[in-house]
């Protein structure tokens, strides 16, 4: 999540234990006035590896690139909605202006001074899946079992937006890859005055971006070899749950609910990991069956692709037709050069042996020739032997 965001300020960051010190800055670019952050371009770089694997990826699962876009198409802006709205609710005080509606919802959209929940944008595009299902008929289990693994893989790569921001850290330690900076510090001294300021922090946001990698390539074997439906969605619930249950109770910046001492995402990473062991539970007593995605789906994705192969051929063919003799017979040579070679080599392979065997053919020749001139002095020797 993010809490605010400093304008080009340059910031050290060191960790101690290493001797490591680095001097970062939120913004990574301006152009025309416009600042472009880290945070939000670390973000769109994982919805577009994310992306590009889930296009590669779909045909194996049983799903097509039309469909994937589809889903997307529909789940990046409700989980951007998502996440900003659970965080508004769970800091709603932050954002209410008591009698003016209009200054609280200014407060609500401007995203730019920060307020995002990872959990509200895994909900929202949760929500966007099933929505789609519904209307384009698909089974939902199928979906999420499918698009479920990419979830990780961005929050490891977003996670890191946090670092450029200084920010989802947690108390203080002595641990040797503990961290330090001057926005730690002012952080501590007003929001924690129970901790040392001067001590270095965890990086939580790098525990979570590790934890996250590892569900990542796990829940890639779940999904290749699950054969029930949910499981790979009911794996990723039990593994991010129990991570970050354990990350957030590090974090010195988490959001509460409302007039207890439990931290909300605490709270909700447990209910993850309940739901996440009952429906593996049922899919194992109930005997669940994947279910595929319909038929029309499929065919039509062939037919698209015999369509574009179809395209592809007429498109060479025309630019045949619209080719110069001499540059369609440059390209000819060019493009059977390798194998004009190939045959020449081949061909004086069996030169030489053609010569050889006329050569052998030529050696029996000569041999029988002479065996048929003894036999016929060895023929008239024995008549002269006769006659006399």
């Amino acid at each position: 999540m993010l809490h605010h965001l400093l304008a080009l300020e340059k910031i050290w960051v060191s960790f101690p234990g290493f001797g490591w010190k680095f001097k970062i800055n939120n913004i990574a670019f301006e152009i025309a006035g416009i600042k472009f952050y880290w945070y939000g371009i670390l973000i769109a770089l994982a919805v577009l590896l994310c992306l590009i694997l889930g296009m590669k990826q779909c045909r194996k699962h049983g799903m097509t690139p039309d469909l994937v876009t589809d889903y997307c198409l529909l789940c990046f802006p409700l989980a951007f909605i998502g996440a900003r709205l659970y965080y508004v609710f769970c800091e709603w005080s932050t954002y209410h202006v008591k009698g003016d509606i209009g200054k609280t919802l200014s407060n609500i959209t401007n995203v730019r001074e920060g307020g995002l929940a990872i959990y509200g944008g895994v909900l929202g595009a949760a929500l966007a899946i099933f929505l789609m299902s519904k209307i384009r008929k698909i089974p939902v289990s199928t979906v999420m079992d499918f698009a479920i693994v990419y979830i990780p893989l961005g929050q490891a790569i977003g996670r890191w937006g946090n670092f450029f921001n200084q920010e989802a850290f947690g108390t203080t330690t002595n641990l040797p890859w503990g961290m330090k900076s001057a926005q730690i510090g002012r952080y501590l001294s007003l929001h924690c005055p129970n901790l040392d300021s001067d001590m270095p922090v965890h990086p939580t946001f790098f525990y979570e971006s590790v934890g996250t990698l590892i569900i990542f390539f796990i829940l890639l074997a779940v999904r290749k070899k699950s054969k029930k439906p949910w499981t790979t969605t009911a794996c990723y619930c039990v593994l991010y749950g129990i991570i970050r249950f354990f990350i957030e109770g590090l974090r010195t910046d988490s959001l509460y609910i409302s007039g207890t001492n439990l931290r909300t995402s605490q709270v909700l990473s447990l209910i993850l990991i309940v739901i996440g062991l009952l429906v593996i539970s049922l899919g194992r007593i109930y005997d669940w069956e994947k279910k595929p995605i319909p038929e029309k789906f499929i065919k039509a994705d062939e037919q698209m692709r015999r369509d574009a192969k179809r395209r592809k051929e007429q498109k060479l063919r025309d630019y045949e037709e619209g080719e110069d003799i001499e540059d369609r017979v440059e390209r000819l040579s060019k493009s059977s050069f390798s194998i004009d070679e190939e045959e020449k080599e081949e061909g004086s392979d069996s030169d030489d042996g053609e010569s050889s065997e006329e050569d052998a053919d030529a050696e029996e020749e000569t041999d029988s020739e002479d065996l048929s001139e003894e036999e016929e002095t060895e023929e008239s020797s024995d008549q002269d032997e006769e006659e006399k």
